[in-house]
């Protein structure tokens, strides 16, 4: 006996495990949409061409060697004008030819590889938040099909309980009908009612599983009809502050890639130094009087300063900081659209909050009337009509409390997601 008790207890543990893990919540279902959404994808291949490119840009720093081949034929060639008496200078060839390999090591190059790789990952950086911003409009979808869900659920509970007393009024009636206490048409009006509450019960659950498929197919996963969903709490939202949007990470981005910008246009202005050496092999060579193929070399190093570069260096300045003016223009303009919206959607909640206190007096006097409209129906005093009429009044009035609920629950995660917190 005990060891059946120890049994049916670790059952009861698993069977509960098992159904907690089968009941989704909204923040789960963030996660999983945001982990199978498609653009997610695009994350991974943004850092890597980030580390590819940052890569490429200190390659730079490699020697860089070229190798060239030449044959060529010329109309003349240079030759001396004299002549000395016992010795032979033989003129050059007509044909030539060269294979040249050209080195190049940079020593100083004055920033420039440094502000090009800074400029490969604030552009990185800034294309990484901007597939943040699309990915936060995922939990805008998930919401609405979230507690578009949620809604169809009180709508379905509230559909039953109207099917209850419905099938409760029904068959009392339909008794007093074999009594002849009650008339036919008064019972075939609630049978009439009563199919209509099935019909709108099938439309319900249709809707429910069109909305589960289609949160099934956002976060990947199979989930059956009956799946149960999590209906979040009911929270404060005034203790919310500050705004912690993608789009701002975006604006201070670009601000830094324009600042990595005017650091190569800083370092474009700075002199540059580089050792080289050349090698090759052909005819002639260094020695303009050796008429044969050799081997030579030149080896050396060198110094640059583009002092035109200068030209342009204020209006690049200038430029600079007209694109950094225009980003916190485009800041301000997108934190000035986010409080008004914050300040709309406060005033929703606060109006659905009003209107929920209201829905629950209602609901209180719609179920007195109510039992009291049945209490006369099966006595005989009103008809059928009279009764279904005190019934819808109060069905309506508790789905106007679901549907003033539910929306509370959107408006406040829809706040949530406005501020970004």
């Amino acid at each position: 006996m005990k060891n059946i008790l120890t049994a049916l207890t670790i059952y009861a543990m698993l069977s509960s495990g098992v159904s907690a893990q089968t009941k989704l919540t909204l923040e789960e279902c963030y996660t999983k949409a945001r982990e199978n959404y498609p653009l997610i994808k695009q994350k991974e291949y943004v850092a890597k061409s980030k580390d590819y490119n940052v890569s490429n840009v200190w390659k730079g720093y490699f020697p860089q060697i070229t190798i060239s081949g030449q044959a060529t034929y010329q109309s003349d060639v240079t030759s001396l004008p004299i002549s000395i008496p016992g010795m032979i200078i033989e003129s050059l060839t007509k044909d030539q030819y060269k294979a040249v390999a050209d080195v190049t090591q940079v020593i100083y190059d004055g920033g420039v590889m440094s502000a090009q790789a800074d400029i490969q990952k604030a552009t990185a950086d800034a294309d990484d938040q901007k597939i943040e911003i699309e990915l936060l409009k995922v939990k805008d979808r998930i919401n609405q099909i979230y507690f578009g869900i949620l809604l169809l659920n009180e709508q379905l509970v509230q559909t039953d309980l109207i099917k209850k007393d419905l099938n409760a009024s029904f068959n009392k009636l339909n008794a007093a009908l074999a009594n002849g206490t009650a008339t036919k048409p008064n019972v075939d009006i609630l049978k009439a009612e009563l199919l209509k509450t099935v019909q709108r019960e099938i439309e319900l659950k249709s809707s429910r599983k069109s909305f589960i498929d289609m949160l099934g197919l956002l976060i990947n996963q199979r989930l059956e009809e009956s799946q149960k969903l999590e209906q979040p709490v009911i929270q404060n939202v005034s203790g919310i502050d500050g705004i912690n949007r993608p789009e701002l990470k975006l604006y201070t981005w670009q601000k830094n890639l324009i600042d990595n910008q005017s650091g190569l246009t800083f370092a474009k202005i700075l002199p540059k130094a580089s050792l080289f050496f050349q090698g090759g092999y052909g005819k002639p060579t260094l020695n303009m009087l050796k008429n044969e193929f050799d081997w030579y070399y030149i080896a050396g190093a060198r110094l640059t300063w583009s002092i035109s570069n200068l030209y342009t260096f204020g209006n690049e300045n200038e430029i600079t900081e007209l694109n950094k003016k225009s980003v916190d223009a485009q800041k301000e303009t997108f934190l000035l659209n986010t409080n008004l919206s914050l300040k709309q959607q406060n005033s929703e909640i606060e109006k659905l909050n009003k209107l929920i206190m209201v829905d629950e007096e209602i609901i209180s006097i719609r179920i007195s009337v109510k039992e009291s409209a049945k209490a006369q129906l099966e006595n005989g005093v009103i008809t059928s009509n009279d009764f279904l009429r005190e019934l819808n009044a109060e069905d309506q009035a508790k789905q106007n409390l679901a549907i003033h609920t539910i929306q509370l629950l959107l408006a406040q995660q829809n706040y949530r997601i406005t501020t970004g917190n």
